[in-house]
């Protein structure tokens, strides 16, 4: 990766790796959108003067439409895009409510995977090492 053009060009953005009952929680960008039709894990930018952790939780209740519990968070990924630097900071995160599921009006397609399963996902390049991350501390 090259380093970014200007500090203004990084954009810090969460995402939530939510686990249930083995499972991680992941949603597909709708095609019309960047990097359409990859799996992601949730999640978005953070505001000015927000923690990571209540970024997540924000963003989640926005997204989902559900209530998230931040846990153990991952090493950060750094990812250029050419347009724009993506500083990637994960959480393994569980549900609230775990009887609520998930639901969004933004993806295309929402699903609940083994962590085996990663391997058969086209998901972004900025997700990979934190794919890695994931299924190195299991």
């Amino acid at each position: 990766m090259s380093a970014p053009a200007s500090a203004s060009s990084v954009v810090s953005v969460v995402c939530a790796l939510i686990e249930r009952e083995g499972r991680v929680f992941v949603a597909q960008r709708p095609p019309h959108k960047h990097l359409g039709g990859k799996w992601e894990f949730p999640g978005g930018k953070i505001e000015p003067g927000e923690t990571p952790e209540a970024a997540l939780v924000r963003e989640c209740r926005e997204e989902l439409g559900c209530e998230v519990v931040p846990g153990e968070r991952l090493p950060e990924a750094v990812h250029d895009y050419g347009t724009v630097v993506i500083r990637l900071i994960p959480f393994v995160a569980r549900l609230a409510e775990p009887a609520i599921d998930p639901q969004s009006s933004e993806h295309a397609a929402v699903r609940w995977i083994l962590p085996e399963e990663f391997a058969s996902l086209d998901m972004p390049a900025a997700d990979e090492p934190i794919v890695r991350a994931y299924r190195k501390r299991q």
